[in-house]
This record gives structure tokens, C-alpha cells and sequence, in this order.
């Protein structure tokens, strides 16, 4: 390029300067529509949206009776020089989760006289050079947990004037208010009414009662059962399952990979009503309870893996077996078989080393249908006693008393004012004993041992039950009603009153036996059903305030 172009295009920049430093001055955003502007405050009024812009040296925004409906997330991603945010008397009640991402230095933040009536935990988040907050008199009822996590600057919050609600969701806010450095105007309860007025600031932690439990479905298994028992073998822990029509015991294990119950093993018998294992050191042994073709005792040979006969249980006593206790006096193991034929024995077997052998019959002729082994403190304060209490469909409940001397269960007493009672299952409270009678004819019982005898607590509308089982999971106290016409309904123990309170209903098909088995520190409730599937629930634990 020679000199005379050279000087041609110089001449053309020369003249093009002016316009581009005009164009970038155009650039620069200018004050809103609705909104008056000086130097560094900007105040809109009667906006219908949320400005992208505002002029640079802005360092102050207002918003006053303005008709948006929300502040969508990042709306002032392009004003970050922002320091103070103000919205009042506005009309939007919706807040988006990170509305104010890319405001670093905003330190003063006012949201009031809006019509907000919730807000999510997320709103606030990144604006960590925040030190006045204001959320005052909006509708606001409640405000989740962590809503205040990040903001380390803050030192004044102002949340007067909102209609809190004082439940579980609210808990936390009254724990942080006991510990936070920031200075929190006074603010009240409009709810529930045992709280209405009162100064949030006055509530503890302890005045909620945020965590409840429930019963969930889990699985289910494709059979009847009648009885289901839970047992430690070799570090770890089993089920086996009692099905009278295939006559087998099933034992699961639980699969720790695809988290549920799976089949182990099973014995193959006829009719088999009960399957009771029982742990003898270190040596696994079932007894195995059948209606046809007697009763027998197996054993786990490890060496085979498998299980062998060992016994056969007395078939001219035990001839219509219906339950088994397994239970340990001293250093002895027993169990006993509770028969409800016209002809058998209740009889008490014990351990002699090599095999179970019969060691009382209790009693003939009264058609036992539950046996219940407890220990009772025969008076305040003193050692308790074994005692067994036998059920039968043709006496009241019988009592029988373990007498040390002669190493024999005696005849004590029998439960006055229970007619008609199926099985008696114990539980025990703060160290009081209790009692679940089942009844398939009038109302279900819980009694409480009284020093010398069992007297009423409470009475349960039962038509149709045929197990009432009490079952303890960590520290809560259940007792569950079983019946084959309608819903099983769980108790809870509340107690203050000392009694059971409803808690929540199963649909389980006649119901026989409700167990609690605990595997890797879950809890598991086993439904066995007489005409549907086996049903498998799990103890649930929920924080309200979480």
C-alpha cells in the first residue's frame, strides 16, 4: 500500500472514532421503563417484569407495588454490583430457587408486604456478603430447614408479621433461634392452638414430637403360613415359615445384595403347623409340629448341610399339636407343645445332652390352644418367676408357677372374668407386666399383672381374632389384632395413658402370627396368612423435621 492509501484509511478511522465511541456509549444500559434512576438507586414502581439491566453505577434497587407474578432464578445475574434489594407492597408469590445467584456483595436484602406464601431452601443460596434480611409480613406459614445454610455475613433477620405455624416443619427454625449470633426480631405462633401467640423464641426442641413410625410393605411370599420364628445360626440371622397345606418348614436368609428374603433350606413333613428352632450352643435344632404323621426333632448337620431327624416327639401325648414355646430356666433348655386334641397332653420336654426327653405333662382333656412362657416378679422389687399360661377353648386361662425345688411347673391360678380366650401373649413396660389375650368372640384384652393376679387395662373390639400380638421394635411398643373378617389393626403404646392407641391398618388375609425379625439393623414384620400370601413389612422410622 502506497503513501496516498495509507493516509486514506487513517483519514476513514479518523472519522469513524466519534461514531464508535457513541455506539458504545448506546451500549450502556439505561434507567428502566417504570423505573426513576439517579446516580445509585434505581426505584421501579408499577413494573410488569423484573428489569434485565439497570444503569452501572446503580448500586441500590427497589421494586414498589409492581404487578410480576415471581422473581424467576437469576434475575439479576447482570447487575452484580447490586447492595441492597428491596421488594414491598408487590403481588408475586412465587420465588424461584437461586432468584439472586450472582449478587456478591449484595448486603441488604427486603422482601415485604408481598403475598408470599411459601419459599424453598434454595432461594437464598450463594449470597454469602448478605447482613439484613427481611421476609416481614408476607403469608408466609413455615420455612424449610437449611434455608438459612451459607449465609455467613448474616447478623439481622426480620420475619415479623408472617402467620407461623408452630408444627415439626418449624422445629428447626426454633432450634436455630436458640443459637444463632444474628439478632431475629421477636415473631409469634398463629398455630396450632395450644401455641397460638406465643413467642417462637420460647419453644424448645422438646416440644415436638416430630418422629413417627409406620408399618410399610415390603414383600411378599407366594404361600400360606401359619407361623413364622426368627433365629441367630453361626453369626447370622434366619426365618422359617410353617405351611400347613405343603407341610414344609421354609428357612430364608436374607440377601444382602438384592436386599430381601430368599430360600435357605426346608423340611418336608405333613400338615406341619409350627417349626420352632431353638440354638443349643452351637448347634441348631427345629421342632417341627405336625397334625398327621407325629411330631419330630431335626438338627442342622453342618458337615452335610442339610437337616436330620433326630427324635420322634411322643405321639400318644402330643397328637393335635397347635403351639411351642422354646425357653431356658438356670442352665436347662425346655420346650413345651400345647396340644388341642380331646385326648393329648400339654407337655413340658427338657434337654439332657443328647436329645429332648418328656419331663411333665401339665395337664389332659382341656384342648390347649396357646402356651405362653413369662416371668413374673411375685412381689415389688423381687426376683422374677417362670410361669407358663396355658389357653384353651374349654377353660379360662391357666397359670402355672415354676417351684425350684422339685424343678416342676405347679398349678397356680387361673385368669378370672376370660372366657373364651385363643392364646395369651405377654409384653412388658418400664418393668410391668402385660398381657394380650386374643378372643375370637367378643373383645380382645390387655391386663396388667398387679402384684398377685392379672386385672383389666383395656378392651379391644376383636369378632373374628385369632392372634393379638404384642412386639416390641427398638423402643416402641406395639400389640397387633389380627381377625379373618376385617383390616389388622396395629397398636401403638402411648405412655402417658398407659394404653394402647390405633396406629395403622394391614390388609392381611386371616392372619395367624405376626413376628418381628431385625437384619442388618432393619426391622422386619412377618404377616403369616391361613388363605392369602405371607406378607412382609418394614418398620419405617420418620423425622417430620427432617
Amino acid at each position: 500500500m502506497g503513501r496516498a492509501g495509507l493516509a486514506a484509511v487513517l483519514l476513514l478511522l479518523l472519522r469513524l472514532l466519534p461514531l464508535l465511541a457513541e455506539g458504545k456509549r448506546a451500549a450502556k444500559p439505561r434507567c428502566p421503563a417504570w423505573c426513576t434512576c439517579t446516580r445509585d438507586n434505581a426505584l421501579c414502581e408499577n413494573a410488569r417484569t423484573i428489569p434485565r439491566s439497570v444503569p452501572p453505577g446503580v448500586i441500590s434497587l427497589s421494586f414498589v407495588r409492581c404487578g410480576f407474578t415471581g422473581i424467576p432464578e437469576g434475575s439479576f445475574s447482570l447487575t452484580p454490583s447490586l447492595q441492597l434489594l428491596l421488594f414491598t407492597s408487590n403481588s408475586f408469590d412465587v420465588i424461584s430457587d437461586d432468584a439472586f445467584m450472582g449478587l456478591p456483595h449484595l448486603e441488604y436484602l427486603f422482601i415485604e408486604n408481598n403475598n408470599i406464601k411459601s419459599i424453598s431452601k434454595h432461594t437464598f443460596r450463594g449470597l454469602k456478603s448478605l447482613i439484613h434480611l427481611s421476609l416481614a409480613y408476607n403469608n408466609l406459614q413455615t420455612l424449610p430447614k437449611d434455608i438459612f445454610k451459607g449465609l455467613d455475613s448474616l447478623t439481622n433477620v426480620d420475619l415479623r408479621g408472617n402467620a407461623f405455624h408452630c408444627d415439626c416443619r418449624l422445629k428447626w427454625l426454633v432450634e436455630w433461634l436458640g443459637h444463632t449470633n444474628a439478632t431475629v426480631e421477636e415473631i409469634y405462633c398463629e398455630g396450632p392452638a395450644e401455641y397460638k401467640k406465643r413467642k417462637i423464641s420460647s419453644l424448645s426442641g422438646k416440644d415436638f414430637d416430630c418422629i413417627i413410625t409406620e408399618f410399610a410393605w415390603s414383600q411378599a411370599l407366594p404361600y400360606q403360613s401359619l407361623a413364622v420364628d426368627t433365629f441367630s445360626y453361626l453369626d447370622d440371622e434366619y426365618v422359617v415359615v410353617a405351611q400347613p397345606f405343603t407341610g414344609k418348614c421354609i428357612f430364608l436368609e436374607w440377601d444382602h445384595v438384592e436386599m430381601t428374603f430368599r430360600n435357605y433350606d426346608n423340611i418336608t413333613g405333613t400338615s406341619t403347623v409350627v417349626c420352632k428352632p431353638i440354638v443349643i450352643e452351637t448347634q441348631l435344632y427345629v421342632i417341627v409340629a405336625q397334625l398327621f404323621g407325629g411330631s419330630h426333632i431335626y438338627k442342622r448337620d453342618s458337615f452335610a448341610n442339610k437337616f436330620i431327624k433326630i427324635q420322634d416327639i411322643e405321639i400318644l401325648k402330643i397328637r393335635k399339636p397347635n403351639d411351642i414355646e422354646t425357653f431356658r430356666i438356670e442352665n436347662d433348655w425346655y420346650f413345651v407343645v400345647a396340644d388341642s386334641s380331646k385326648a393329648g397332653f400339654t407337655t413340658v420336654y427338657k434337654w439332657n445332652g443328647n436329645g429332648f426327653y418328656s419331663h411333665q405333662s401339665l395337664h389332659a382333656w382341656h384342648r390347649d390352644t396357646d402356651v405362653e412362657y413369662l416371668e413374673i416378679p411375685r412381689m415389688p422389687h423381687r426376683a422374677r418367676t417362670p410361669h407358663l399360661i396355658l389357653s384353651s377353648s374349654s377353660q379360662r386361662p391357666v397359670m402355672y408357677q415354676w417351684n425350684k425345688g422339685i424343678q416342676l411347673f405347679a398349678n397356680q391360678t387361673d385368669i378370672p372374668n376370660t372366657e373364651d380366650v385363643y392364646a395369651v401373649k405377654h409384653f412388658t413396660v418400664r418393668g410391668d407386666v402385660y398381657i394380650c389375650l386374643t378372643r375370637f368372640i367378643g373383645d380382645s384384652k390387655v391386663m396388667k399383672w398387679a402384684g398377685s393376679a392379672f386385672l383389666d387395662v383395656q378392651r379391644m373390639p376383636s369378632r373374628g381374632a385369632m392372634v393379638f400380638q404384642p412386639l416390641q421394635v427398638e423402643n416402641y411398643q406395639y400389640a397387633i389384632l389380627g381377625s379373618d373378617y376385617s383390616f389388622t389393626q396395629v397398636y401403638n403404646w402411648d405412655s402417658e395413658k398407659a394404653k394402647f392407641v390405633k396406629f395403622q391398618e394391614l390388609n392381611v388375609q386371616a392372619p395367624r402370627s405376626f413376628t418381628r425379625v431385625t437384619i442388618d439393623k432393619r426391622h422386619f414384620l412377618f404377616a403369616s396368612s391361613f388363605k392369602g400370601t405371607t406378607q412382609i413389612y418394614k418398620h419405617v422410622i420418620v423425622d417430620l423435621s427432617a
